[in-house]
């Protein structure tokens, strides 16, 4: 898989389903295109065990930010060599204990229109955070919610690497009524990768290269399981996805799901010590077929 990093702008390079590769180019332009994951946040019940147990497990070393968006005006980034990884702060009472992508956008007061025009929500208005852009909230017409971002020209985000962000699946009910919102709203193209019958797993492109991926809800989940995203991190094929899940279980984390195989890689599903679920990849290990037909939905209580 090709390193990730977003500095000013991107290069969109191949790369396997389940966390689409991008990279800087020196050329690139100083604004990101409208359409691309380009941040990863949790809001977490309890943001010291988080803290501890994603310091353990992916390495990232935590800076303290200021916010005053968050409950208690505290925002951690999460590093990776000097590099943001990802953010972390205390959930709102009201507020799911759920990773959470946010996709690019060019003009959030425009898009915030946009998302009105196309039958979703606006649950947050365009909002400028300092040193940080503009942000905006939203619900799609399938019922998922989702976050939209105006980062600034120079921010920074690492992914594709080991122990870092590598894509995120959008699980919903209604597959056409998500596509139909998404690829109008960033003009992504849509391309089943799944076998469309047992199986409805949709990549979104940009640039004819994937980007993010949406997947229908089978059996294995509960009527009542809401919309939501599913976000995977990267692990080192030196390590691999079964130590990794392992090692997770010593930091006080749960396996949801075991470890599995699948065309894009071996994947596990995972809950840290507050309850909030991901999943871990590594693409160096891929198979022939899904390798689970059906499996207990991780986001059942």
């Amino acid at each position: 898989m090709p390193g990730t990093r977003f500095v000013f702008g991107i290069d969109l390079l191949p790369s396997p389903p389940i966390g689409g590769g991008m990279s800087v180019g020196s050329s690139a332009p100083s604004v990101l295109p409208s359409g691309v994951p380009c941040w990863v946040e949790l809001a977490s019940v309890d943001e010291a065990a988080s803290h501890r147990f994603y310091e353990g497990l992916f390495g990232w070393t935590f800076l303290l930010s200021r916010d005053p968006a968050t409950r208690t005006g505290r925002y951690l980034i999460g590093t990776r060599d000097g590099v943001p990884v990802g953010g972390l702060y205390q959930a709102a009472p009201d507020q799911a204990n759920a990773w959470m992508i946010n996709v690019s956008v060019q003009n959030a007061h425009a898009a915030a229109n946009w998302v009105q025009r196309l039958g979703g929500a606006v649950t947050l208005e365009p909002t400028v955070l300092p040193h940080r852009g503009s942000i905006l909230h939203g619900i799609e017409p399938s019922g998922a919610p989702f976050v939209l971002w105006q980062p600034p020209a120079d921010w920074a985000f690492a992914a594709g690497f080991p122990n870092t962000f590598s894509g995120a699946d959008l699980n919903t009910r209604d597959g056409e009524a998500a596509d139909g919102f998404f690829t109008r709203l960033f003009s992504y193209t849509s391309l089943q990768v799944g076998d469309g019958r047992g199986v409805d797993y949709v990549e979104w492109r940009l640039e004819q290269q994937p980007v993010l991926y949406r997947y229908v809800m089978g059996p294995e989940y509960p009527p009542q399981a809401p919309p939501h995203w599913m976000v995977y991190f990267g692990v080192d094929p030196a390590r691999g996805t079964d130590a990794t899940a392992g090692h997770a279980l010593m930091l006080g984390g749960t396996v949801l799901v075991e470890p599995y195989d699948t065309p894009w890689g071996r994947i596990a599903i995972l809950a840290d010590p507050a309850g909030a679920v991901f999943s871990i990849i590594d693409h160096s290990r891929t198979s022939e077929g899904w390798g689970r037909a059906e499996v207990d939905d991780p986001y059942d209580d």
